[in-house]
């Protein structure tokens, strides 16, 4: 008769933790305790330099010039996949290649015509004071040198 009374026991000791852990309240201290419990996420910075830097480096992008090469791998191989499950014998293989070469020109042109909406821009980089790097994209050459202390204001970059 020991094995009710033990497993009474249990169940009266699972209660009571229970019982004592709904009664915490979350995020408070425990009591003595002298550790924050939750830290900050962000950390103060220079406000007087946080916008300043200087450029690292100024480059010319060329957008929307792809060749097309994945696109027309990947069109072969579903035009191939596509055009080996048509026909029979040597009509199966005529199918395949037609796939084949079909695939990979409709791939190629799609390509081409996602790119053609990139457009060709500056890129100016700049390190600021407080050590991060960031990156502006201008429509003309911008005023600035690699070199130039530069503060920036929004998506502007003035000397």
């Amino acid at each position: 008769m020991r094995t009710p009374q033990r497993l009474l026991s249990s169940l009266a000791v699972a209660a009571a933790t229970v019982a004592l852990a709904a009664c915490a309240v979350p995020g408070q201290q425990p009591v003595g305790s002298t550790y924050p419990t939750s830290y900050p996420t962000t950390y103060p910075t220079n406000p007087a330099y946080a916008n300043y830097g200087r450029v690292t480096n100024v480059e010319y992008v060329r957008g929307g010039q792809s060749q097309g090469i994945a696109g027309a791998v990947v069109g072969g191989a579903v035009g191939g996949l596509a055009g080996s499950q048509i026909g029979g014998g040597t009509g199966r293989t005529a199918a395949t290649v037609a796939g084949v070469v079909g695939g990979a020109l409709i791939g190629r042109a799609l390509e081409q015509n996602m790119n053609r909406n990139q457009v060709d821009h500056y890129r100016v980089t700049v390190q600021f004071d407080n050590g991060s790097v960031r990156s502006f994209d201008y429509a003309q050459a911008p005023n600035v040198q690699i070199g130039d202390r530069v503060r920036a204001d929004g998506d502007q970059l003035y000397r």
